[in-house]
């Protein structure tokens, strides 16, 4: 199996190569997977990469629940459509209970604290936002300071532990301030979404091949966060077909289409985040990486430090067809993209760099990677990518 054909057909179901333009952003993401959101860009330039989607429209998509940002897969937030809000929660339903077990042991809190104060969190919200030191405020005595001790553990009062239960529950949900995905300030509202799946694990075993295969029984253990042998009983009941010579696994319905797809002549420039599900659905970078571009040197990271050893990029990803042939951050100083091509740069890069740069300066103000990401750390991805 041509390395170069499976990062095109990675590509193709990944939306990356314009099948999916006009597409909505509940679509996209039914189509291609949930979209990662850890207070950055990625959902944004996923969205407009591959549909064309600008920051109005889908802000009014989230506004109206049509898709929504929601504590999903291994407990970490994804945007995801509302077809999918119920088995999102119940997919990452443990990760909050967890946490209560651990306070519980580390440091004194006891189940039925935690669950007075989601009661009273419960009591104090309604449909209007309610933000966070308001809500502290309003629950009172209910909740309580963790000392040092929590703070080491990352959590200093009870709140946290209440509000992540309650949203893996499904009673209360996160509103962003201004309506915007890529900035963390939220109110809280009470909540009531469909009810989970009979089987959650085979259900978001389903999803993730329509996504991501060819993927290997390891590649969904990363992505759902279950154990090897939850991960294999979830996958027993579907009807996946074994990639000759590899460890990959494909649906059979769309066996005859990806046996079918050709490579495209020419290419397909998309300038995604970091933490696209191009990458991020298998979190196997060196597999979208030429030999010669693994060896290339991470910008502005320690010496020595290579691009595939990396578990993740550095910096933002321009993809061709699969491939990741270039870097890319973008200047909010300047207004402007700064980039590392690994080839010889043709019109379509340039339109493609142009376009993405247009729609983060008019429609973002910024591309951040994450949400304590700044044009201050920056600074040395920006300088290494121009040198």
């Amino acid at each position: 199996m041509s390395t170069t054909r499976l990062r095109a057909w990675w590509a193709h179901r990944q939306g990356l190569d314009g099948a999916l333009r006009g597409a909505s952003a509940a679509e996209v993401l039914e189509r291609t997977g949930w979209a990662r959101s850890v207070g950055g860009s990625a959902p944004y330039l996923g969205l407009f990469a591959r549909a064309g989607l600008r920051r109005p429209v889908v802000d009014a998509d989230v506004a109206r629940l049509a898709v929504h940002e929601l504590p999903s897969a291994r407990g970490c937030t994804y945007v995801l459509p509302a077809a999918d809000f119920a088995l999102g929660l119940a997919a990452g339903a443990g990760a909050p209970e967890g946490e209560v077990a651990a306070a519980e042991r580390h440091l004194g809190v006891t189940r039925a604290e935690i669950g007075k104060l989601c009661d009273a969190v419960l009591d104090v919200l309604g449909s209007e936002p309610v933000d966070p030191a308001k809500l502290k405020d309003a629950v009172g005595a209910a909740v309580r300071g963790l000392g040092d001790a929590g703070k080491k553990r990352g959590v200093s009062t009870t709140m946290p532990l209440a509000l992540g239960l309650l949203q893996a529950h499904g009673e209360i949900r996160r509103v962003p301030v201004n309506g915007r995905l890529d900035q963390q300030r939220y109110g809280y509202v009470r909540w009531t979404p469909p009810a989970a799946p009979s089987d959650v694990d085979v259900e978001l075993a389903r999803r993730y091949f329509s996504w991501a295969a060819p993927a290997s029984l390891k590649h969904f253990r990363w992505f759902s966060g279950r154990t090897a042998a939850a991960a294999k009983k979830a996958v027993e009941s579907l009807d996946l077909v074994p990639l000759d010579g590899t460890d990959f696994l494909l649906p059979r319905e769309i066996t005859e289409e990806f046996e079918a797809f050709a490579v495209p002549r020419e290419p397909r420039y998309a300038l995604v985040a970091g933490i696209d599900g191009i990458h991020l659905l298998h979190r196997d970078l060196p597999r979208l990486l030429d030999a010669d571009d693994a060896r290339r040197p991470v910008p502005g990271g320690k010496p020595g430090a290579t691009l595939g050893a990396e578990a993740d990029s550095p910096c933002h990803l321009i993809v061709d067809r699969g491939r990741v042939a270039g870097l890319w951050e973008f200047d909010p100083d300047a207004g402007k993209i700064a980039y590392r091509f690994f080839g010889e740069e043709d019109d379509a890069l340039r339109e493609a760099v142009a376009a993405t740069e247009e729609f983060v300066r008019d429609d973002l103000g910024d591309a951040r990677s994450f949400s304590l990401d700044s044009p201050k750390s920056r600074a040395p991805r920006l300088a290494a990518l121009r040198a």
